[in-house]
């Protein structure tokens, strides 16, 4: 092992369509995953005890509720081993219903990285197909790739997106997702989008495909997210991620992203981000791997 960290990153979406409802309830969606350079941080230390704890965390979110301990006992359910064990020391960055994947990306995490160090040997697939048990924005974190999703987040193309950094405005609300897929007034029949011109490189750095059929029912409930994309508007074209509360604007580089943050109203957090090309976890997987390797050899 090598005992460095293991990355958790957050996500934008680009733009978000709800095109259907399942009878069981599930909503049918379209969007476009942008893995941005924020994460939380997740310390492992593996034992063979059966002890499965997490130290650290989300204020307020008990250790049983926690999607790190529950991605953690799926694997171990699947790998038919009730000795593994270990002990998750997680450090969060990433804002709780934000709209950023925070829970979804440490859940991912959970399962690549103890995938590896319990020896397990599935493949990244495999891990998806599990990790979309805990929630839909799984896979594309345990895929680690930029990714258009469909279905309820299974069907994932990798699509690779110009270089752009990002303005994200928390403005200190959490929104709940359940109760906005519930909401009456949602749209759910939003026609598919087909791959644009508009995500080749080179192309006008503020244009976005889309839209996010969420945005108009939070921003009716939610007056704070509301005001946070007007506020951000007139620096820029903003669109709110995921369910929110999070919402964003695109820059050319991160100074221009900075800059358009300044003079944040009182309770809002803000801060610039750069869209990656890659998850920072697949990096560290390859790390993990090496050190593997080196002492095998030795």
């Amino acid at each position: 092992m090598s005992g460095l960290p293991w990355p958790a990153p957050a996500k934008l979406n680009l733009f978000l369509h709800v095109t259907g409802r399942r009878a069981d309830g599930y909503h049918e969606l379209e969007t476009l995953f942008q893995i941005i350079d924020l994460a939380d941080e997740m310390a492992i230390e593996v034992h063979f005890d059966g002890r499965l704890e997490r130290l650290g965390g989300a204020p307020g979110v008990a250790a049983e509720q926690d999607l790190v301990v529950r991605a953690a006992q799926l694997l171990r359910e699947r790998a038919g081993n009730p000795r593994l064990g270990a002990t998750l020391t997680l450090t969060k960055r990433i804002p709780l219903g934000a709209g950023l994947g925070g829970g979804s990306s440490d859940a991912a995490t959970t399962l690549v990285a103890l995938n590896e160090l319990w020896g397990l040997h599935l493949t990244l697939e495999t891990l998806a197909e599990l990790g979309l048990a805990l929630g839909a924005d799984v896979p594309v974190f345990v895929r680690g790739e930029n990714a258009v999703a469909r279905g309820i987040g299974e069907r994932l193309e990798p699509v690779k997106l110009p270089e752009r950094a990002y303005a994200v405005l928390f403005p200190g609300t959490p929104v709940a997702t359940a109760e906005v897929f519930q909401a009456p007034e949602l749209t759910r029949n939003s026609p598919s989008i087909t791959m644009p011109g508009l995500l080749l490189p080179g192309i006008d750095c503020a244009v976005l495909p889309g839209r996010n059929d969420l945005e108009s029912v939070v921003a009716a409930r939610y007056p704070v997210v509301r005001a946070a994309l007007q506020w951000l508007g007139a620096r820029g074209a903003a669109r709110m991620t995921g369910s929110g509360a999070c919402v964003f604007a695109v820059f050319a580089d991160r100074e221009t992203a900075q800059a358009a943050l300044a003079d944040l109203p009182a309770g809002w957090t803000g801060f610039a981000a750069v869209g990656l090309g890659a998850s920072p976890l697949i990096a560290r997987l390859a790390i993990e791997r090496a050190a593997g390797s080196s002492t095998r050899n030795r």
